[in-house]
């Protein structure tokens, strides 16, 4: 799967292995003084130091498959200023109105098309991020502004309409795209 991402992402991604690398090593030296402490039965720091091993491996581990599966392609956001808008691509800010056909509620967003990961929200224009390879922005890629579709979401199928499609302001990029972070597999937020 190809995966759009800010530059310096791979950079992150690189950083945050060398970092899970080192925090092993670190780890491992604590096992071997926690093993030196006699009993393994009863020595608790042995085994902690074991299992923080084991989770620092899992993390590696993901962080490895990630990375084997998808390739990065690094997009500047400053394109996205001047990108042609007839049909929504990446980069673009887009108003829709999305129909849920069973219950017949309607609902209206305005949404960033934005790279891996990005899920900022700016309160004052109401602007949301919504990353190109969510459900949403996967149907929505490629459809013309006031042309019905219907479409298939894990939600159910809906009718969706872009309403408007344009360029983004330089102002409302500076809101909403934060610095690149990464998520490990324990919700916490990494640099």
């Amino acid at each position: 799967m190809t995966i759009y991402v800010r530059p310096g992402y791979n950079r992150i991604l690189a950083e945050e292995f060398e970092a899970l690398k080192a925090k092993r090593a670190a780890l491992v030296k604590d096992k071997v003084e926690a093993h030196s402490q006699g009993d393994l039965r009863e020595n608790f720091g042995f085994k902690a130091a074991k299992e923080a091993i084991r989770a620092v491996d899992r993390k590696m581990t993901a962080l490895d498959r990630f990375v084997a599966r998808n390739s990065f392609i690094e997009v500047d956001p400053a394109t996205w200023l001047t990108k042609p808008t007839t049909t929504l691509q990446l980069g673009h800010v887009t108003t829709i109105e999305k129909q849920d056909l069973a219950s017949k509620k309607k609902h209206r967003f305005t949404f960033l098309v934005t790279t891996h990961g990005e899920t900022a929200v700016d309160p004052e224009s109401g602007i949301e991020c919504l990353p190109h390879n969510s459900p949403l922005a996967a149907v929505m890629l490629g459809l013309k502004a006031q042309s019905p579709a219907k479409v298939m979401l894990p939600a159910g199928e809906a009718l969706l309409t872009l309403l408007s499609i344009r360029n983004p302001t330089q102002a409302e990029l500076d809101t909403l795209l934060r610095p690149i972070r990464l998520h490990d597999d324990d919700g916490e937020t990494e640099t």
